[in-house]
């Protein structure tokens, strides 16, 4: 054998190698490709399935929202019915609190002025109402009872006046806070 046919059976050698070498690949890559067929299969019936879940949730999701939008516009409806409510409610608070307020001026003037002061209109009109009663049973009534009966109306009403400038108004009043 010459140097030449070594030369030749070393590349058919060669060249049988890579056949080979060629071949088992390519066997490998028919597998793989194989595999990935039966993969796309799959995956084409898994997304026919979630497209038609999809579809089916779209529809309930969409009638859901329109109800949730329904029901947001009637609460809002009712809620806007319901502003003039709140606004007369505050208007009553403030009413009460301006009304406390006046009330204890008036109590504070009342009671910086002599309690006696009154006293002359308030005999008279006992007078009157005590007459009218002891006519009827016929007993006059004396000026020591007319005095003690308004000596002791004064009294109350002082004190009564006295406990009412002690409150202090309400600090609320007016005001309505919705947590």
């Amino acid at each position: 054998m010459t140097l030449g046919g070594i030369a030749a059976i070393i590349a058919a050698i060669a060249f049988v190698v890579l056949v080979i070498v060629i071949c088992l690949n390519l066997s490998k890559v028919n597998t793989i490709l194989n595999e990935l067929h039966e993969t796309v299969k799959k995956l084409n019936t898994t997304i026919d399935v979630v497209t038609k879940d999809v579809d089916t949730l779209s529809v309930e999701v969409e009638g859901l929202l329109n109800k949730a939008n329904v029901l947001v516009d009637d609460v809002n409806l009712k809620l806007e019915k319901t502003d003039p409510l709140f606004t007369a409610i505050g208007d009553v608070g403030e009413s009460v609190s301006e009304l406390n307020n006046s009330t204890k001026n008036m109590t504070h003037n009342l009671l910086a002025k002599s309690p006696r002061r009154g006293v002359s209109s308030v005999h008279r009109f006992l007078k009157r109402v005590m007459t009218s009663k002891s006519q009827e049973n016929a007993e006059e009534p004396t000026d020591s009872t007319l005095e003690s009966a308004v000596e002791e109306m004064v009294s109350e009403e002082s004190s009564k006046l006295e406990s009412l400038a002690q409150l202090t108004p309400s600090s609320t009043a007016g005001e309505i806070k919705i947590n």
